[in-house]
């Protein structure tokens, strides 16, 4: 059975996100690892693992962020999701997620920990609803919003995909 974008939303208890979509925390690790047996970029405490429902409406989209991890990303329901990740390089990888493998589209990605990533459902798309699992675990701490004039001098090649992709 399909369900629409607003039966996810209360259901799961959605809420808006910062980066644009809707999302809950389901789950937090109780385990934490010390600062001090963190790599650098990390300024606290983690949990081990944190996971998200994460759901993108048409006309919706997560602009350009980043992590100080790496962050897992699953398909859950409604219609496929594009994901759009920059690596430092400036190689663009766009992953396909949903359920069509036969269309190139896969269940399970994976966004490496530091690089610009955003996305958005796909051309004639209602929802998606997906979920996103990080470790060590997520905080807003390790969270960056993109800035569009920073982006664009960084990766000049994909300026449009980033000005249409960032808030700011």
């Amino acid at each position: 059975m399909d369900h629409s974008s607003d039966y996810w939303k209360k259901h799961l208890q959605l809420i808006h996100h910062i980066e644009g979509g809707w999302y809950s925390e389901v789950y937090k690790s109780a385990v934490t690892i010390a600062a001090s047996q963190l790599p650098s970029q990390f300024k606290g405490d983690r949990s081990t693992c944190t996971h998200i429902y994460f759901l993108l409406e048409k006309g919706e989209f997560s602009a350009f962020h980043r992590i100080q991890s790496d962050e897992l990303w699953h398909f859950y329901s409604g219609d496929p999701l594009v994901i759009y990740e920059l690596e430092n390089d400036g190689t663009l990888i766009k992953h396909h997620l949903g359920k069509d493998l036969e269309k190139g589209q896969s269940p399970f990605c994976v966004i490496k920990a530091g690089n610009w990533f955003a996305s958005e459902v796909m051309e004639n798309s209602t929802y998606a609803l997906v979920g996103c699992t990080v470790s060590p675990g997520f905080d807003f701490a390790d969270f960056e919003l993109g800035k569009r004039n920073t982006l664009t001098g960084q990766f000049p090649g994909h300026k449009s995909l980033i000005e249409r992709l960032c808030r700011q």
